[in-house]
C-alpha cells in the first residue's frame, strides 16, 4: 500500500493558501434553500411578493390527499389476501412516507425534545463522564460480542462449518490489523469511528441475512429497483426489437438501463428528492461516526450516484478538503457500485438483495477502513454540519422543469454509457493483449497458459482464504477477484456467471461470498476516473489526490471483501 508520509506538511501549506483564496473569491453556500417567490406584473412594473396563501393551501391539500391515498393503500393491501403476506414491507414503507408528510407541519422538537430529555441525562451524560479508555473497552466488548454471536450463534447452513465461519472472523481482525500496521498515523486512529463502523456493518448483515423482516425489506427494495430499471427495455424494443431485447444484449439492455436511471436521478435532483434522501443518510453517519459533513454526504451518496459524481454534491468544499477527507471520498467510491449498473449485474445472475446489501454495508465499512488507514490530523471545514451544495439553483443552464431535467439527464446518461462501453471494450482488449504476451513468454519456461489472472490468483489466495471461501474453491474465487481488480466488476460477474453455468459450479457459500466480493468499483480503470474527476474539482489538491489514490483503491477493494467475509459468517 502507498503511504501518506509527508502529506501533513505539504497539506498545511497548500490548504491554508487555497482556503484563504476560496474565502476571498467565493462564499461557502448555505445549506438552506431560499423560499420560492411569486412574481406579479402591474402596469408594466414587476413586483416580487412572498408565497401566496392559495399556493400554501394547495400544497396542504395535495399532501393531505397523498397521505390519505397512502393510508388507504396500506389498509387495503393488508386486508386483501393477494398482498397480505407482504404486510411487513407494506407497513414499513407506508408509515415511513406518512411520517415524512406529517413532519412537514409537526416540528421536529415534538420528538427530539422528549427523547433528549431522557437520552442526555440518563445515557449521554453518564457515558461521557467515563474515562476514554473505559468507553473504548466497552465498545470493543460490544463489537466482539456481536461478531462472535453472529458467527457462532446461528444454525449452520448447507455446506458450511463453524470452521468456515471462524476463518471469516479471523479474516475480519486480520484486515483491521493490517490497516492499523500500515496506518499513516497510528497514534491518531479514531477508534470509536472504527468500532461503530464495524458494528453497523455487522448489524446490517444480521438484519438482512438472519431476520425475515430485514430480508423481506431488502428483497422488496431489490425487486423494486430491478423492475424499475427493467422498464428501460421498452425503449430498447422501440429502437431495435423484442427479440434482441430478450437475448439480453449488453449494448441494448445494460447501457439502456444506465441511460434511463441517470435521467431519472437528474429529475429527482431537480425535484429535491435525492438531496433529501442523501442528506438523511448522511446525517445518520455524521452523528454515529463523527466524520465531517462532506465525508458523510459523499459516503452516503456513492451507492446511489456512483464514484466521482458523489463529490459534486459538495463541490465548493472539495478544494478545501484534508488529505483524510479526500482519501475517504475515493475509498467510498471504490467500495460500492452505483444504481445505474445494478440491472447489469442482476442480468448476470447476481441476486439483487446481495448487491444492495453489500453496497449499504460498504458505507460504514469504507469510513472505518479509510480512517484507520489515513486518520484525520487536521480540522475539516465542514466539521459539525451536513451541507449539500445547492449551487445548481443559480446555474444558467438549470432545467426549466422536471421533464427538461429528465431530458438533460438522458444526454448525460449517453455520455456515461459511452464511457462504460469504451472502458470495458479497451480494458478487456488490453488484458487479452497482456495475457497473450505472458503466454508467449511463459512457453519459454514451460508454462502454456500464463496469464495475469493466473498470477494474481495465487497472490490473492491468502486474502480469499480469510474471507471464508471453502478450501477447494479458493483459487477459482481468487481468480475472479484478480479479474475484477485488473479489468472491472463487469468482467468478474460475467466470469462468475460462466462458472455457475458450467458442469462444476461453485457451492452456494462460495457463490454468495464471491457475489459480495465483486460488488465494488475498485479496479485500475476506476482509479484513473476518480483521480481525473477529483483533480478537476480540486486542482490545488492534484498531487495529494494522485499520491493517496492507490491506497484508497486498496482500501475500497478490501472493504468489499470485508462485507463478503461478514456475509460468510452468517451463511
Amino acid at each position: 500500500m502507498s503511504t501518506a508520509s509527508g502529506i501533513a506538511v505539504e497539506r498545511s501549506a497548500s490548504r491554508s493558501s487555497s482556503y484563504s483564496a476560496s474565502n476571498e473569491k467565493q462564499p461557502i453556500p448555505d445549506a438552506e434553500v431560499q423560499p420560492a417567490k411569486d412574481t406579479l406584473i402591474t402596469d408594466g412594473e414587476e413586483a416580487t411578493v412572498p408565497n401566496t396563501v392559495w399556493h400554501a393551501r394547495l400544497r396542504i391539500l395535495l399532501l393531505a390527499g397523498l397521505a390519505a391515498t397512502i393510508l388507504g393503500w396500506w389498509i387495503t393491501s393488508t386486508i386483501l389476501p393477494a398482498t397480505r403476506h407482504r404486510w411487513i414491507v407494506q407497513t414499513f414503507w407506508a408509515w415511513f412516507f406518512l411520517g415524512v408528510i406529517a413532519f412537514r407541519w409537526i416540528p421536529n422538537s415534538i420528538v427530539t425534545r422528549p427523547v433528549a430529555a431522557v437520552w442526555v441525562p440518563c445515557v449521554q451524560a453518564p457515558w461521557y463522564k467515563l474515562p476514554y479508555s473505559v468507553r473504548l473497552a466497552v465498545g470493543w466488548l460490544c463489537l466482539l460480542a456481536v461478531v462472535f454471536g453472529s458467527a457462532f450463534g446461528f444454525k449452520l447452513t448447507a455446506n458450511t462449518t463453524y470452521g468456515d465461519r471462524a476463518i471469516s472472523v479471523l479474516g475480519l481482525f486480520v484486515f483491521q490489523f493490517c490497516f492499523w500496521a500500515t496506518s499513516a498515523h497510528r497514534s491518531r486512529v479514531p477508534w470509536p469511528t472504527v468500532i461503530v463502523g464495524l458494528f453497523i456493518q455487522q448489524v446490517i448483515a444480521m438484519f438482512v441475512l438472519k431476520t425475515s423482516a430485514g430480508f423481506s425489506i431488502f428483497k422488496w427494495i431489490a425487486l423494486l429497483a430491478s423492475d424499475f430499471l427493467a422498464q428501460s427495455e421498452a425503449g430498447g424494443t422501440f429502437f431495435f426489437s423484442a427479440t434482441i431485447v430478450s437475448e439480453d444484449w449488453f449494448f441494448v439492455n445494460t447501457l439502456g438501463a444506465v441511460i434511463f436511471f441517470i435521467a431519472f436521478v437528474q429529475m429527482m435532483f431537480y425535484l429535491g428528492v435525492m438531496q433529501w434522501l442523501i442528506q438523511g443518510f448522511a446525517w445518520v453517519f455524521f452523528k454515529l461516526m463523527n466524520v465531517s459533513g462532506a465525508e458523510a454526504i459523499i459516503a452516503s451518496a456513492s451507492p446511489f450516484i456512483g464514484q466521482g459524481e458523489s463529490a459534486c454534491l459538495v463541490k465548493p468544499y472539495v478544494d478545501l478538503m484534508t488529505a483524510s477527507e479526500l482519501h475517504l471520498t475515493m475509498t467510498s467510491g471504490f467500495s460500492t457500485i452505483s444504481g445505474s449498473v445494478l440491472l447489469a449485474y442482476i442480468n448476470l445472475g447476481v441476486p439483487a438483495q446481495n448487491l444492495i446489501t453489500a453496497s449499504v454495508m460498504s458505507i460504514p465499512a469504507s469510513i472505518a477502513i479509510s480512517k484507520l488507514r489515513l486518520p484525520e490530523i487536521e480540522e475539516p471545514v465542514t466539521r459539525g454540519r451536513v451541507v449539500i451544495d445547492r449551487g445548481q439553483e443559480k446555474e444558467k443552464n438549470r432545467p426549466a422543469n422536471a421533464l427538461h431535467a429528465f431530458s438533460q439527464g438522458a444526454i448525460f446518461g449517453v455520455v456515461v454509457a459511452g464511457q462504460i462501453l469504451a472502458n470495458v471494450f479497451t480494458v478487456v482488449s488490453l488484458v487479452a493483449a497482456v495475457n497473450g504476451l505472458l503466454t508467449w513468454i511463459g512457453r519459454g519456461f514451460g508454462f502454456h497458459a500464463l496469464t495475469l489472472q493466473l498470477i494474481l490468483r495465487y497472490i490473492f489466495y491468502p486474502i480469499t482464504f480469510f474471507i471464508g471461501v471453502p478450501t477447494g474453491e479458493i483459487l477459482r474465487v481468487a481468480e475472479l477477484l484478480a479479474t475484477k481488480l485488473i479489468a472491472n466488476e463487469f468482467v468478474g460477474y460475467t466470469d462468475l456467471q460462466t462458472i455457475m453455468h458450467s458442469d462444476n459450479p461453485l457451492s452456494q457459500r462460495a457463490f454468495t461470498i464471491a457475489s459480495y466480493s465483486l460488488c465494488g468499483f475498485a479496479n485500475l480503470g476506476s482509479l484513473g476516473i476518480q483521480v481525473g474527476v477529483l483533480s478537476a474539482l480540486a486542482p490545488t489538491q492534484a498531487k495529494i489526490i494522485a499520491r493517496i489514490a492507490t491506497s484508497a483503491m486498496i482500501c475500497g477493494f478490501i472493504s468489499t471483501l470485508q462485507a463478503a467475509g461478514i456475509a460468510g459468517m452468517l451463511v
